[in-house]
């Protein structure tokens, strides 16, 4: 007799535990989408992307999964609570995947066009300190680089001199615009203003 409902039950197990692989496979997965393909700015280091990625797998295993279950549960009854909460966990994993990948390509035009400009600033700022103020020239391997809207940088160049060379770039224009910054104070003090 036990044996009549182990079988069963063992049937079913296998049938529903795909919560828990799925969720290690998954975070990975999302892991990496979140750092190679970000749904917002430049995304997140490695560390970071792992973070979030099992933060929002832990959110659709432990809060929806239990409440989506019982909706489950209710369309079929012949299914054990189990085995319902991992069915629903399971859909809810591969649904955080595919709201990664969407919001990833939804945002990948931001982030291309964000890599344009700060290249564009790049080559701006260099042609303008190699013309305008060759003493600079050795501070153009660290800038130290601030967006202040779309469009629109405050780049401070640090040279001989104790206050650095501070640079506004407007990059909706090719070639960027570059206009010398009256004040040469760094962007660490003009942001704290």
């Amino acid at each position: 007799m036990v044996e009549s409902v182990w079988w069963p039950r063992l049937r079913w197990r296998m049938r529903g535990a795909w919560q828990w692989p799925a969720f290690g496979v998954l975070t990975v997965a999302d892991a990496v989408l979140i750092a190679r393909l970000p749904f917002q700015a430049d995304g997140p280091d490695a560390l970071g992307a792992v973070l979030l990625a099992g933060f929002f797998n832990l959110l659709a295993v432990g809060v929806a999964a239990p409440l989506l279950g019982l909706l489950v549960r209710r369309r079929r009854r012949d299914l054990p609570w189990v085995v319902a909460r991992d069915y629903a966990g399971t859909l809810l994993l591969g649904l955080v995947t595919a709201g990664l990948v969407a919001g990833g390509v939804a945002h990948r035009g931001a982030v291309r066009a964000e890599r344009a400009d700060r290249a564009a600033m790049a080559v701006s700022v260099h042609d303008y300190v190699v013309s305008q103020a060759p003493r600079f020239e050795a501070g153009l391997a660290s800038p130290d680089i601030v967006r202040l809207e779309a469009d629109h940088y405050r780049t401070c160049i640090y040279g001989p001199e104790p206050r650095p060379l501070c640079l506004f770039v407007n990059t909706d224009q090719r070639p960027a615009g570059v206009r010398r910054d009256p004040s040469r104070e760094p962007n660490t003090t003009q942001l704290r203003r």
